[in-house]
C-alpha cells in the first residue's frame, strides 16, 4: 500500500507506518473492549429493574455468569491489546535505534555537542508512549460519544450533565497543557543543567582540590542547585494543583450525577436501574478524558520527542547502501576549501587548494591557531561547515559509505581519546581483534617492546580513557590504532606532541613504513623537526595557504624571503638545515 498524506511526511512518520496492522489491531480490540464495558451496565439496569422485582435467584444467577464472561472477555482483550502495543514498541525501537545512533554521532559531529544520550531518551521516551496509558486513552476516547448517547436514551438531563462535565475535563486538559508542561521543561533543562555543570568540573578534581577552589565551586553549584530546585518546585506545585483540581471535578461529576438520577428517580422518571447504569455509563465516559488529564505531561514529551527525532533523521539522511565504493588508493584532492563556525566571522580556513598524491607524506607546519587541526577535520570530511570539495579518488569525501571507508582511513587527533578495555582492543578500533595486525601496528609505532613489558601485554586494561597511560605512552597507542590495517588515507594530527626522542624516532619510522606501503600521509604539526620524512611541505598561517610543493623548494624559498618572513617560517627555516641532511 502507497504511503500518502501525514506518514508520508518524513523518515519517522513512515516508520510508523510500517505499524498500521498492529494499529488496526489495536484499534479493533479497543472496539471489543469498549463494547464489553456495556456489560456492568446493563448488569445493573437488570439487577435493580428485573431481579429486585421478581426475587428471581435463577435470574440473578443467570445474569451473574453472563456478566462474568464478559468481564474475563474484556480482560483477554485488554491484555493482548497491551501485548500487541508492547511488542510493536519493542519492534519500533530495534527498528529505528541502528539509525538514530548512526544519525546522532552523525549530528554530534556537526555540533560538536554532547548530544546522543539525549537523542535515545527521546526515543525511549517515544516508544514508552506507544505502548503507555496514553495510547489507550486515544484508542478509548471515540467511544465516549457512544456512551453520552446511551445516557441520552436513558434520560436527556442527564446526557446534558455528562456533556458539561466533559467539557469541564477537556478545559482542565487545556489547562494543564498550558500550566504545567512548559514548567515541567523548563525544570527538567535545569536538572540536565546541573548535572553538566558538575560533571565539567569535576574532571579537574586534581587541579580544584590543591588549589582550594572546592569552597567557591561548592558556592556556585548551591547557587545553580537552589535555582534548580525552585523550578522543580514550582513545576510539581502546578501539577499537583491541576490533579487536585481533577479530582475535585472526578467526584463532583459522580456525585451530582448520582444525584441528578436519584432526583429523576424521585419525580418518577427514571428507574433505580436506569439511574446506577447512568451514573456508571457517565463514569465510563468521562475516563478517557480523565486519563488524558493525567497522562498530558506524557503525551507533550513524546510530542517533542517525535519533533527532535524527525529533524534528527531529516537533517542527517542515510548513507545510500548501493553506494559501494571500491577501496581508495589515498589521493587526495582540496579545491577551495573554507571553513567556518557560526559564532566567528573570519573562517578557520580561506580557500585552501592542495593535493596529496598516494605514497606520499605532506606535512603542514604552521603556528597555533593556523587552522591545522580544522584542515585535519575539513580532509575526514568531519567539519560542521565546510564550502568547497574534499575529494578521495575525484569522490567526494561525504559521499563515501563511512562503514566502508573507515578501515581506509587512519586519524590521530590533537587529543587522544582511548576507551575502555584492552590495549589489543583500542588498537584494533573496538573491532575484531586481528592479533597479527595488531602487533604489526604496535611495532610500527614503536610500542611492541613496551606493551611486552605490561603484566598482561596486549590484554592490559587502560582504564577509563586510557588514564592508567602515561601522555606520551596513550599518543602511541593512538598512533597505533591509526596505522591498524594499512590504511591508504591517514592523517596525523600533532603526533609528536607528547613524544621523546624515542618516541619521536618510532613516529618516522612509522611514516616511512606507511610511505612504502602506498599509504598518503598528512602529517600537521607545528614542529618542524618531522620535515626529514616529507615529501612535501605545506605552510598554513591565519587560513590561508602561505606556501606548498615539494620540500627543498618550499624551504629553499623560505631561505630566500628569510629577511621578510614570519617567525613561524622563521622557525622552518632554521630547521631546514637539519632537517634536509636528515632527509638526505
Amino acid at each position: 500500500m502507497a504511503v500518502s498524506g501525514f506518514f508520508a511526511r518524513s523518515e519517522l512518520t513512515q516508520a510508523l507506518w510500517a505499524f498500521r496492522r498492529e494499529f488496526w489491531i489495536t484499534g479493533a480490540l479497543s472496539m471489543v473492549i469498549n463494547v464489553l464495558m456495556l456489560a456492568p451496565t446493563l448488569y445493573m439496569l437488570q439487577v435493580f429493574d428485573r431481579v429486585m422485582v421478581s426475587y428471581s435467584g435463577t435470574t440473578l444467577v443467570m445474569l451473574s455468569l453472563l456478566t462474568l464472561a464478559l468481564f474475563i472477555m474484556g480482560a483477554c482483550a485488554e491484555w493482548l491489546r497491551s501485548l500487541v502495543l508492547v511488542r510493536a514498541g519493542v519492534r519500533f525501537d530495534a527498528m529505528l535505534s541502528t539509525r538514530v545512533f548512526n544519525a546522532s554521532f552523525q549530528s554530534n559531529l556537526r555540533d560538536s555537542g554532547d548530544h546522543t544520550g539525549k537523542i535515545f531518551g527521546d526515543l525511549v521516551q517515544l516508544r514508552q508512549f506507544l505502548t503507555g496509558q496514553g495510547i489507550f486513552a486515544l484508542f478509548d476516547a471515540p467511544w465516549a460519544p457512544i456512551y453520552l448517547v446511551v445516557v441520552f436514551m436513558l434520560h436527556p438531563f442527564l446526557g446534558f450533565v455528562a456533556i458539561f462535565f466533559a467539557l469541564v475535563q477537556m478545559g482542565l486538559v487545556w489547562l494543564g497543557q498550558r500550566h504545567t508542561v512548559a514548567p515541567a521543561q523548563t525544570a527538567q533543562q535545569a536538572v540536565g543543567a546541573e548535572a553538566q555543570f558538575l560533571q565539567s568540573k569535576l574532571r579537574n578534581a586534581e587541579v580544584l582540590y590543591p588549589m582550594g577552589m572546592l569552597p567557591n565551586l561548592r558556592a556556585l553549584w548551591q547557587r545553580l542547585h537552589g535555582q534548580t530546585l525552585q523550578l522543580q518546585g514550582g513545576a510539581q506545585e502546578q501539577q499537583h494543583r491541576m490533579q487536585a483540581v481533577s479530582k475535585f471535578v472526578r467526584y463532583t461529576q459522580q456525585s451530582l450525577a448520582l444525584g441528578a438520577g436519584a432526583l429523576l428517580v424521585v419525580q418518577g422518571e427514571l428507574s433505580p436501574g436506569a439511574m446506577i447504569a447512568a451514573n456508571m455509563l457517565m463514569t465510563r465516559a468521562l475516563a478517557p478524558i480523565d486519563l488524558l488529564v493525567g497522562a498530558w505531561r506524557g503525551m507533550s514529551l513524546a510530542k517533542g520527542a517525535f519533533a527532535r527525532l524527525e529533524a534528527l533523521l531529516r537533517e542527517n539522511p542515510e548513507r545510500d547502501p548501493a553506494l559501494t565504493r571500491v577501496p581508495p588508493t589515498g589521493a587526495l584532492t582540496l579545491r577551495d576549501v573554507v571553513a567556518v563556525v557560526p559564532e566567528r566571522k573570519e573562517p578557520f580556513l580561506r580557500g585552501v587548494s592542495l593535493q596529496v598524491q598516494p605514497a606520499s607524506v605532506t606535512v603542514v607546519l604552521g603556528p597555533s591557531g593556523s587552522g591545522k587541526s580544522t584542515l585535519a577535520r575539513c580532509i575526514l570530511g568531519i567539519w560542521p561547515q565546510m564550502a568547497g570539495e574534499v575529494l578521495l579518488d575525484e569522490r567526494p569525501i561525504q559521499g563515501w559509505n563511512r562503514d566502508e571507508l573507515g578501515a581506509y582511513i587512519g586519524y590521530l587527533p590533537q587529543d587522544i581519546e582511548l576507551f575502555e578495555g584492552t590495549i589489543a582492543e583500542n588498537i584494533a578500533r573496538l573491532g575484531e581483534v586481528d592479533a597479527q595486525k595488531v602487533i604489526a601496528a604496535a611495532k610500527d609505532a614503536g610500542l611492541h617492546e613496551m606493551i611486552l613489558r605490561f603484566p598482561k601485554g596486549y590484554d592490559a586494561s587502560m582504564g577509563e580513557a586510557g588514564n592508567l597511560l602515561s601522555g606520551g605512552q596513550r599518543q602511541r597507542i593512538g598512533l597505533a590504532r591509526a596505522i591498524y590495517g594499512q590504511p591508504a588515507l591517514v592523517v596525523l594530527d600533532e603526533p609528536n606532541a607528547n613524544l621523546d626522542d624515542v618516541g619521536e624516532a618510532a613516529l618516522v619510522q612509522a611514516v616511512q613504513a606507511l610511505r612504502a606501503r602506498g599509504s598518503a600521509v598528512v602529517l600537521i604539526t607545528h614542529r618542524p623537526g618531522i620535515l626529514a620524512v616529507a615529501d612535501n611541505v605545506v605552510i598554513l598561517k591565519d587560513g590561508v595557504l602561505q606556501a606548498q610543493g615539494p620540500r627543498d623548494a618550499v624551504l629553499a624559498a623560505l631561505r630566500a624571503a628569510q629577511p621578510a618572513q614570519a617567525p613561524a617560517q622563521a622557525q622552518v627555516t632554521a630547521a631546514a638545515p637539519d632537517a634536509a641532511a636528515a632527509g638526505a
